[in-house]
C-alpha cells in the first residue's frame, strides 16, 4: 500500500542550525558524563524579579488567572503587555508617542509576520527581504516556509576578528538589482556579535528612504553592548531630523527572551510607527487569535517598573555577559592562537573560525555532528562534549557559491559561568580530536 506524499517543502527540510547539535545528541546511545550546550541562545539566567513575582503568584487574588480561567486576549495583545514594551523604550530615552505595539508569540512569530507584510506575493520572488550575511538563520527559514525570497550582502570575518560591512555603493548595487521590499538590520548582531553605530544605521536608513523600503531592526539584544563610550543604538533613535523620510517606515522586532531571560515565555512584539502596517499586521495575526496570555501577564509586570529599575537591570545583565564573553574570547586565543574569534562587541554570541588550523575539506556541520554523536574529551577529569551551532546555516548561499560558514561556529553564552570557562579547552581538544581521525 502506498504512503501519503509529503509536500516538497517538508521533504526538503533539515533541522535549524541552532537545533542541529541538540537533536543529534538526543539520538546518541552512549552519552558522556557531561555536555555543554552553547548551540542555541537558550538563556539559563533567572528572569527579572518583577516578572518572577507574577510567575510564582498566578493564583494570587490580583492575578487574572486566580479563578483558573484562561481566556484569549485581543489579537494585538493586552494593553499592559504592550505598555511593558513601550516602558522599556521610554526608560531608555526613546520617543514612544507614535509607536504601535503588537504582541506576538515570541520574536520568531514577529519575524514570520513581517515577511508577509513587507515582501511580494508568495512564490514570486518580488520585493524580497534584504539581509546582511551572516544573518540569523530563522529569517532564512521562515522566508522559505512562506515562499518569500531573501537577498543578501555579505560581511567578511577578518583575521583580527572584525566583521566588515560592504561599502554603501555595493549595498546600493544589490538594492538596484533586486528591488527589495525591506532591509533587515540587527544592530547588536546575531550571530556575529557586531555592533552598529548610529553612523552606520543612518547610512542604511538613507538607502531605505531613497529606494522606498521598510527598515526593520531586530532589537532582541539592544541593551547588550560592551565597548566603553558607545551609544545605546536603536531604530527608534533615528528620526526625520537625522534621515528625512525615515519616520513611518520603521519596524522593530522585540522579545522577552534575551535581555529579560525568558526564552520559554514566548513573548515578543512587532513595533512600528506606521499605523497602516500595524492595522494590517494585526488583521493578519487574527488567524493566530492571540499570543500566550499567561506570558503576556508575566511580561506585563515591566509596564510598572521605574527607569531606575529598568536601567539597573540592563546594566547588571550587560556586566554579566561582558565578563563571560571576554573570558571565553581570551581563553580561545590562549589555547589556540591561530583561531579567528569575532570581536566581543555586542549581543550574546561569538563566532569562531577555524580556517587557519584545519586541513582542507573541513566541514563545520561534520564537526558539530561528531561532537554531538560520538566525540568527547576529558575536562577536569570528566568526559565531556560540546554542542555548538555551525555557521553555514546563517549564510544565504547561491548554488555553486562557497560558504564561509563551512569553517565557522557560533557560541551562545547561555551556560553557567563554570561551564563557559571550560569552553576554550573543550573546543580546542575536540577540534584536534576530530582532525586527528579525519582523512
Amino acid at each position: 500500500m502506498s504512503k501519503p506524499i509529503l509536500s516538497a517543502h517538508f521533504e526538503s527540510r533539515k533541522p535549524s542550525a541552532v537545533r542541529l547539535a541538540q537533536m543529534k545528541y538526543e539520538e546518541r546511545k552512549v552519552k558522556p558524563e557531561a555536555v555543554i550546550n552553547v548551540g542555541i541562545g537558550n538563556v539559563s539566567l533567572p528572569t527579572n524579579p518583577a516578572m518572577q513575582k507574577r510567575m510564582f503568584n498566578l493564583s494570587a487574588a490580583e492575578s487574572p488567572f486566580h479563578k483558573g480561567v484562561v481566556r484569549y486576549s485581543t489579537t494585538a495583545g493586552t494593553t499592559e503587555c504592550q505598555n511593558a514594551f513601550k516602558n522599556i523604550l521610554e526608560c531608555e530615552g526613546f520617543d514612544i508617542s507614535k509607536l504601535h505595539v503588537q504582541v506576538t508569540d515570541g520574536g520568531s512569530a514577529g519575524m514570520e509576520l513581517l515577511l508577509v507584510g513587507v515582501c511580494g506575493p508568495a512564490g514570486t520572488g518580488e520585493k524580497p527581504l534584504m539581509m546582511i550575511d551572516p544573518a540569523y538563520t530563522n529569517y532564512i527559514s521562515f522566508a522559505e516556509r512562506i515562499g518569500r525570497k531573501t537577498v543578501t550582502v555579505k560581511r567578511h570575518l577578518e583575521e583580527n576578528g572584525k566583521f566588515t560591512l560592504p561599502e554603501i555603493d555595493k549595498i546600493e548595487a544589490v538594492i538596484k538589482e533586486n528591488n527589495p521590499g525591506a532591509l533587515l538590520v540587527i544592530p547588536y548582531d546575531n550571530p556575529t556579535g557586531q555592533y552598529y553605530d548610529y553612523d552606520t544605521m543612518c547610512s542604511l536608513a538613507r538607502l531605505c528612504v531613497k529606494y522606498n523600503m521598510w527598515m526593520i531592526s531586530d532589537e532582541a539584544y539592544r541593551e547588550l553592548y560592551y565597548e566603553a563610550g558607545k551609544d545605546l543604538v536603536s531604530i527608534w533613535g533615528l528620526s526625520d531630523d537625522m534621515v528625512p523620510g525615515i519616520e513611518g517606515r520603521r519596524i522593530s522586532i522585540e522579545t522577552a527572551s534575551k535581555v529579560w531571560n525568558a526564552c520559554g515565555l514566548r513573548i515578543g512584539a512587532v513595533i512600528t510607527d506606521s499605523p497602516e502596517f500595524n492595522n494590517r499586521s494585526v488583521a493578519e495575526y487574527t488567524a493566530n487569535l492571540c499570543a500566550n496570555v499567561i506570558g503576556q501577564y508575566i511580561f506585563g509586570a515591566l509596564a510598572h517598573e521605574s527607569k531606575k529599575d529598568i536601567m539597573g537591570w540592563c546594566d547588571e545583565i550587560k556586566t554579566y555577559y561582558k565578563e563571560q564573553i571576554t573570558m571565553v574570547y581570551e581563553g580561545l586565543k590562549e589555547h589556540e592562537p591561530e583561531l579567528i574569534v569575532s570581536s566581543p562587541d555586542a549581543s550574546i554570541y561569538t563566532v569562531v573560525d577555524v580556517r587557519n588550523v584545519v586541513k582542507p575539506g573541513f566541514d563545520a556541520i561534520d564537526f558539530v555532528l561528531y561532537c554531538a554523536g560520538e566525540g568527547a574529551v576529558h575536562i577536569d577529569g570528566v568526559e565531556t562534549t560540546l554542542l555548538v551551532a555551525p555557521m553555514s546555516g546563517f549564510y544565504n548561499i547561491k548554488a555553486g557559491e562557497a560558504n564561509p560558514g563551512s569553517t565557522q561556529f557560533r557560541i551562545s553564552f547561555v551556560e553557567t559561568p563554570d561551564n563557559l570557562a571550560k569552553i576554550p579547552e573543550l573546543f580546542v581538544k575536540l577540534l584536534r580530536q576530530f582532525e586527528s581521525q579525519r582523512a
